[in-house]
C-alpha cells in the first residue's frame, strides 16, 4: 500500500480502478492538398462547430460557476476573431496544407514563442490556444478530445485537466479526480467541486497507476494506491456512512433555513440560465438569490429585444410564484461579451468597463433591460441588483435612468410593482462606503469572489499565488463584517452570493456576524440549511433591520 497526500477541493470518498489519462498534444501528419478553397470552407465549418459547442459548455457550466466558466467564451472569443481566422487559411493557401495540419503548427508556434513565460495572462492564452486547437482538430477528423472512462466507474488520474475536458465527461462513470498540477482555485478544481466529484489536487501522477485499485479520501487529502484490507474494509464502512448522509441532506429540502435558537435565515439560490429554475425548487431554496442575466446576451448575433428580455423574467416571476426572484443587470465587459457589443480588448477586463460602468455608457440596452424587468414585475415578487458599484455617482445616474424608465411604463398605462433593488459590493471602495450606499437600496449582496481578488490584490487562477491566495483572509472577513455592520445602521439586509457562501466552514462566523441571507448554486443549499440548522445564536443580539426587506 502507498499513501499520498494531497490537497482536497471537494469532499467525499471514493473506491475503484484507476484511469491514468494523458492528453499529450494531438500530432496530425501533414498532407499537401490542392482544393484550397475546400480546405478553407472545411476549418470555417470546423470554427462555427466548435463555438456552438463552447457556448454549450459555457451555458452548462456558467450556474456551476459563472467566472471558470468565462474560459468558454475566452476560446470562443479567439475563434472569432479575424487574426486567428486568417493565420489559419494563410497557412492553408500559402503553404498547401490540410487544416488539420494548419491549425496544429499556428497552436506549436504560439506554444513555442511564449514557452519560458510564466505571466498568467499568456499562461491562459497558450492553454485556451492548445484547448481550440485539440477541438478543431477533433473536429477535422485527426483525434478524439473526449475521455473515454470506459464501462465501469473509475478514479480518474492526470497531471491536469481543463474545465472542457471534465465538462464533457460522463459524471455516472466518474468517482472522482486526482491531479497533480492545479489548486482549490484553479478552473479544473472548482468545475469538479461545482460537479460535486470527490477532488484531489497535488498528487504526483503516475501512469504505472493505470489499473490499480485506490481509495481517495476527499475530506484528508489522501490516496491510497493499492489499500490493504483494512483501510479498505475502514473506507467500505465510511463510504456508506457518507451515503447515508447525503440520503439525509435530501430529507432537509422541506426544512426551515433556522439555527438552533429559532433565528430565521434566508437561503437562495444562484442560477445563471432559465434551465436552471427547476433545481431552485427542487432543493427547496427560499428563492433565487442571484440570477446572472448575460446569459442573454451572450452567444448571440444581435442585442436582445426588450419583449425577449420580458418574456424570460415573466416566466421567472411566475415560476417561482411567491418566491423571490432577485435579477442582477447585465455583468458584461472585455472578458465577457459577443461580437455585437465590440467592447473593446483590455489589458486587465476584470478591472475595466465592466458591470454597471457599461451600462451606463450603453443607455438604451441598460434601459431596455430595466423595463423588461419592471413589466415582469407584475407577475410575481421580482428584485433587481447592480454589479459593480463603487461610487455614489453611479447610484446618481442609476436613480435617474429608473425614474426615467418608471415614467415611460406610466404614460402608456403598462402595470409594474415599486419592487426592491439592491447593489454588489465587489470591491473594496464599495465596502468603504457601503454605510453611505445602504441608504440608497433596500438591500445589499457581497460578492466575495471579486472581493477577495481586489482585497488581495492576487488573480486566483495565478499558479504561482495557489500556496498563498486565501478566500479565508482575516482581511476579507473583516470587510464583511464591515459591510454587515454598515447595512444594519441604516436597517438594511445584507447578504452573501459568492462561493464563500456555500462554505460550511464559514457558515456559523457569517451568521454571528448578523449576515442576513447567503446565495448559493442550488445543489449546495442542503448542506448550508444543515450548517444554518446546527448553528446557535442563542448569544447574538438580533439585527434591527426593515421587515419590508425580509423577504
Amino acid at each position: 500500500m502507498e499513501i499520498y497526500k494531497g490537497i482536497a477541493t471537494f469532499s467525499g470518498i471514493a473506491i475503484g480502478k484507476v484511469l491514468y489519462y494523458s492528453r499529450g498534444e494531438y500530432q496530425i501528419r501533414q498532407c499537401l492538398v490542392s482544393n484550397i478553397k475546400k480546405e478553407i470552407s472545411d476549418f470555417q465549418e470546423a470554427r462555427l462547430q466548435a463555438v456552438h459547442k463552447l457556448h454549450e459548455l459555457y451555458e452548462a457550466s456558467r450556474l456551476l460557476n459563472e467566472q471558470e466558466a468565462r474560459a468558454f467564451l475566452r476560446q470562443i472569443k479567439l475563434l472569432e476573431s479575424e487574426s486567428y481566422q486568417n493565420a489559419i487559411e494563410s497557412s492553408i493557401a500559402h503553404e498547401k496544407v490540410n487544416a488539420a495540419y494548419a491549425v496544429m503548427i499556428n497552436r506549436d508556434e504560439l506554444v513555442e514563442t511564449f514557452r519560458n513565460l510564466e505571466e498568467p495572462v499568456i499562461r491562459r492564452r497558450i492553454n485556451d490556444m492548445q484547448e481550440i486547437s485539440n477541438r478543431l482538430i477533433q473536429i477535422l477528423g485527426g483525434a478524439a478530445i473526449r475521455i473515454n472512462l470506459g464501462d465501469e466507474p473509475v478514479i480518474l488520474v492526470a497531471e491536469a485537466l481543463s474545465p472542457t475536458e471534465i465538462m464533457e465527461m460522463d459524471k455516472d462513470k466518474l468517482l472522482a479526480v486526482v491531479m497533480h498540477h492545479g489548486s482549490t482555485v484553479s478552473h479544473a478544481s472548482i468545475m469538479a467541486k461545482t460537479m460535486e466529484i470527490p477532488t484531489l489536487v497535488d498528487i504526483a501522477a503516475d501512469d504505472e497507476w493505470d489499473g490499480m485499485t485506490a481509495i481517495v479520501d476527499g475530506y484528508t487529502g489522501t490516496f491510497y494506491l493499492n489499500p490493504d484490507a483494512e483501510i479498505r474494509r475502514e473506507y467500505e464502512i465510511r463510504l456508506e456512512a457518507d451515503h447515508r448522509e447525503r440520503e439525509a441532506l435530501l430529507e432537509l429540502k422541506a426544512q426551515k433555513d433556522e439555527t438552533k435558537d429559532g433565528r430565521k435565515i434566508g437561503l437562495y439560490a444562484n442560477i445563471g440560465n432559465m434551465s436552471d429554475l427547476s433545481s431552485v425548487l427542487y432543493y427547496g431554496a427560499k428563492g433565487i438569490g442571484l440570477l446572472r442575466s448575460e446569459f442573454q446576451y451572450l452567444g448571440r448575433e444581435n442585442y436582445p429585444r426588450e419583449n425577449e428580455l420580458f418574456r424570460a423574467y415573466k416566466k421567472v416571476a411566475e415560476t417561482m410564484g411567491e418566491r423571490l426572484a432577485v435579477i442582477r443587470t447585465a455583468d458584461l465587459g472585455a472578458d465577457k461579451q459577443a461580437p455585437y457589443l465590440d467592447i473593446p480588448q483590455e489589458t486587465n477586463p476584470i478591472m475595466g468597463n465592466r458591470g454597471i460602468r457599461l451600462c451606463l455608457d450603453r443607455r438604451r440596452m441598460f434601459k431596455a433591460q430595466l423595463r423588461a424587468i419592471y413589466r415582469a414585475s407584475a407577475y410575481g415578487n421580482l428584485a433587481m441588483m447592480f454589479p459593480m458599484i463603487d461610487s455614489e455617482e453611479e447610484m446618481d445616474e442609476i436613480e435617474k435612468i429608473i425614474g426615467e424608465v418608471k415614467e415611460g411604463l406610466r404614460e402608456k398605462d403598462i402595470p409594474f410593482k415599486d419592487i426592491m433593488t439592491g447593489i454588489m459590493i465587489e470591491t473594496p471602495a464599495a465596502v468603504m462606503i457601503s454605510r453611505e450606499l445602504a441608504i440608497r437600496v433596500d438591500f445589499l449582496s457581497i460578492g466575495t469572489n471579486d472581493l477577495t481578488q481586489y482585497t488581495l490584490a492576487m488573480d486566483r487562477q495565478n499558479p504561482l499565488l495557489k500556496d498563498k491566495y486565501n478566500d479565508h483572509h482575516p482581511a476579507v472577513l473583516r470587510m464583511v463584517r464591515m459591510v454587515v455592520e454598515s447595512a444594519h445602521k441604516e436597517g438594511k439586509r445584507v447578504g452573501i452570493c459568492g462561493e464563500l457562501a456555500a462554505d460550511t466552514a464559514l457558515t456559523g462566523k457569517f451568521l454571528e456576524m448578523g449576515v442576513d441571507f447567503l446565495s448559493v448554486v442550488p445543489a449546495c443549499v442542503l448542506p448550508v440549511r444543515k450548517a444554518i440548522r446546527e448553528t446557535d445564536l442563542s448569544g447574538v443580539s438580533a439585527p434591527k433591520v426593515n421587515e419590508d426587506n425580509n423577504e
